[in-house]
């Protein structure tokens, strides 16, 4: 008698008994996926802990939550200030960007403070060992290749570690489900059991995932849900610059962003940034300019190039930043800058593969193309800082002080920022505040932005 089978949607978890090409659920394309119908056997432990009796807020200890450092300062700035107790941790990222690599040299840091176990479900041991020789970990670190959850479990009952490494959730599966490895099904509960782990022992856990061609962490939707953290590696694997960013954080801040180079013997921290996004140099079509990651201000170049366009609908292409934005940056300096691009090719690219999202950096992209529309640099040791409005003004934004002030500290001489009559000249760095677009084009040594 042929098995019964359903789909199972990837992302959400909805079930039916015929393929669709759209979950109606949650929406997703191409996300269902056949399973055995067979029934489950499912877990009767709880997730949360052992205990199952209601308790008054007063009588919960607030030390229960206890940080222990990983020994890596940008990793445990991303989680918080360390990793805490009890809690788990789901890092993804795309292939060979440096995931267990990162946490193969926090095992080891950590096995100092408590026992480590390291669970691979992909590599041997003498791969395992390999990395581990490269990372300078210590020798008497706890490996173990496992893809059995029950295994994996029995072993930490009877080693009782202080800390658990899972590499990674896709491979762990429970041998009594059908369910293939990295199924939906498979994930749920592989996680589930983690989860458990984590609360009734006491045992600080890392998870990491693969991710999916779009980016997204691989498997259901509610992976993300269950774990306490879930932190994104990101990086081009042809270039050594990594950022780890959290967003999902339980027991700290998402506004944190760890800044990583990999070299040859594993992850080393970059603790301050500002020569990985900066050139040094004056070239016409580039502006620098200071944007938060956080609580943390990095100072970024911006470069662009314009050339007449062969097509018939110009391109606009961007790296490292919306091309959206762009496209609307473009078009407030056409109407409101009476420069004139719909008819050139605009190529826009914040250097050393950071990615923008920080709406600070809107005038020193619109500067940065209008200085290759002049054809002329902006003054050495400038900073453009702002915020530019649909009518062109420049506007305020946040933490502009702080931004400021970093900029003073690594020897910019002068700052492009918005109007703001209560913020004071720094030593060191002269301020220009300028309202609109135009008035920014007189900072480039154009006296007259509509003879252009």
């Amino acid at each position: 008698m042929k098995e019964k089978t359903k789909f199972v949607c990837g992302e959400c978890g909805y079930e039916t008994v015929k393929w669709m090409g759209c979950c109606p659920m949650c929406g997703s394309w191409n996300t269902l996926v056949e399973v055995s119908a067979a029934p489950e056997k499912r877990s009767t432990h709880s997730a949360g802990g052992t205990s199952s009796r209601a308790v008054t807020l007063g009588s919960v200890s607030e030390n229960d939550t206890v940080r222990v450092t990983t020994g890596i300062g940008e990793f445990d700035r991303v989680l918080g200030g360390g990793v805490v107790v009890g809690s788990t941790v789901l890092i993804g990222g795309d292939p060979g960007i440096g995931k267990s690599t990162l946490i193969m040299q926090a095992a080891g840091n950590l096995k100092k403070t408590g026992g480590v176990i390291y669970v691979s479900g992909e590599e041997s041991k003498a791969q395992l060992k390999l990395r581990a020789v490269r990372c300078g970990v210590d020798s008497e670190l706890l490996i173990m290749t496992e893809t059995s959850m029950d295994a994996v479990e029995n072993e930490v009952d009877r080693l009782k570690p202080r800390f658990l490494v899972i590499d990674s959730i896709q491979t762990m599966m429970n041998r009594e489900l059908n369910n293939a490895a990295g199924s939906v099904t498979q994930i749920r509960e592989a996680t589930t059991a983690l989860t458990r782990i984590a609360k009734q022992n006491g045992c600080a856990i890392f998870i990491i995932g693969h991710v999916t061609k779009e980016g997204a962490l691989a498997g259901p939707r509610m992976l993300e849900h269950m774990v306490d953290t879930v932190l994104y590696f990101e990086g081009d694997r042809h270039d050594s610059l990594r950022l780890l960013r959290a967003v999902k954080n339980r027991f700290g801040s998402t506004n944190e962003i760890g800044i990583f180079e990999m070299c040859r013997d594993g992850m080393k921290e970059v603790e301050n940034p500002a020569g990985l996004f900066v050139s040094g140099g004056n070239d016409i079509g580039c502006a620098v300019t200071c944007i938060m990651e956080g609580n943390r201000p990095i100072l970024v170049e911006i470069q662009s190039l314009l050339s007449t366009s062969a097509f018939a609908n110009a391109r606009r292409m961007a790296a490292g930043m919306d091309t959206n934005r762009l496209m609307l940056l473009l078009a407030v300096l056409e109407r409101r800058g009476g420069l004139r691009v719909s008819d050139k090719d605009v190529y826009t690219n914040a250097v050393g593969g950071i990615r923008i999202d920080d709406r600070g950096a809107d005038l020193a992209i619109t500067l940065a193309v209008a200085g290759s529309i002049f054809d002329r640099p902006l003054p050495e040791g400038t900073v453009v800082i702002g915020e530019i409005g649909l009518t062109g003004e420049i506007r305020p934004v946040d933490r502009l002080y702080n931004r400021v002030a970093e900029c003073a500290r690594l020897g910019y001489r002068r700052a492009i920022v918005p109007f703001i009559p209560s913020l004071k000249n720094f030593d060191g760095i002269e301020v220009h505040f300028v309202k609109y677009l135009r008035d920014a084009f007189l900072l480039l040594g154009e006296a007259d932005a509509n003879s252009r």
